[in-house]
């Protein structure tokens, strides 16, 4: 199973084109930009300011408003320094200023000193949180890379595994042309949300591109246009294509559940055995449709038993009057 890592962020990546529309600009600390961000939460250091620092947990960007700066200013310039020694010695990666406000005194001079940078943003404190927390929580969630073919059918997310020239992305190509969506071959990035949602893309550059043995890399939305690809999609359902045993028992009648673990997400799995003669994406397209008719409620192979045992009760019934 692929391994599970939790990304940190630099603070440098707040500076970014994601970030454009909050206009950081950097008042100190531009030598320090690789200091990194831990945590997905952000605070803002009110009750540090009033000298309750265990307030203030590491990894987590600080966001200092116009309520901080106004009460900070109420302090003595003995206090004031005393409590900003204290705040700036914690384990901070970055403080952000907001609505261009002027920088508390001595507050520059000591995230200089310990190496912390601070930023300023023109916008609206409730704005720059609003905005930092989706970023980081978009980029501090588990994540892990699985090797395989992530495509949308029927509105779910269907994730193709097996070994190397088994026909994953010729199944997937034959599905494209059948009106389905690729929203990632070969490597697929899964990051698990705080609500359990599984989610998969691809990385650039191999976003929207596919690799066909003998014809190589192709651009599926230049080909099949912008209805032939999704940026990221869930992934309800994991069919492991793997090829066909003489003598290994499969699962005929459909009644087994098997689950698949991605990030200790349970997710539906299906073993489907390759042959020849198969035609592979009308499979998967078929063990898609009816992965909804699942979720809607309709077990068809689960009715076809239950059916047959109450056929079988009921001739048994017959036999003994």
């Amino acid at each position: 199973m692929n391994e599970m890592s939790v990304s940190s962020v630099d603070v440098g990546e707040l500076l970014g084109k994601e970030l454009g529309d909050l206009h950081l600009d950097i008042l100190c600390g531009a030598s320090h930009l690789d200091n990194s961000i831990t945590n997905p939460r952000v605070q803002k250091p009110g009750l540090a300011f009033a000298g309750y620092y265990p307030y203030v947990k590491p990894g987590r960007v600080q966001i200092v408003g116009q309520s901080e700066t106004e009460y900070i200013a109420t302090l003595s310039a003995k206090t004031r320094r005393e409590r900003l020694v204290e705040i700036t010695s914690l384990p901070i990666p970055v403080m952000i200023i907001t609505k261009d406000l002027p920088p508390p005194p001595d507050l520059i001079e000591l995230c200089r000193e310990k190496e912390v940078p601070v930023l300023s943003s023109p916008c609206l404190t409730s704005t720059v949180i609003k905005r930092i927390s989706y970023f980081l929580e978009d980029h501090l969630v588990p994540s892990t890379q699985i090797h395989g073919v992530h495509l949308e059918i029927h509105g779910i997310g269907v994730l193709l595994i097996g070994d190397s020239g088994v026909g994953k992305s010729e199944s997937a190509l034959d599905l494209i042309t059948r009106g389905h969506s690729l929203v990632a071959d070969d490597q697929v990035t899964v990051k698990r949300y705080p609500n359990g949602e599984l989610l998969g893309f691809c990385r650039a550059p191999l976003k929207h591109h596919m690799e066909l043995r003998g014809l190589g890399i192709i651009n599926v939305q230049d080909l099949f246009g912008l209805a032939a690809v999704r940026d990221r999609k869930s992934i309800d359902l994991v069919i492991e294509l793997e090829r066909w045993e003489a003598g290994k028992v499969y699962d005929r009648l459909g009644l087994e559940e098997s689950l698949y673990r991605i990030l200790d997400v349970p997710v539906a799995y299906i073993r489907m055995p390759v042959a020849l003669g198969r035609n592979l994406s009308i499979l998967v397209e078929i063990a898609a449709r009816n992965h909804v008719l699942k979720i809607q409620g309709h077990h068809s192979a689960r009715d076809f038993a239950r059916r047959l045992e109450e056929e079988i009760e009921r001739t048994r019934r017959a036999q003994t009057h």
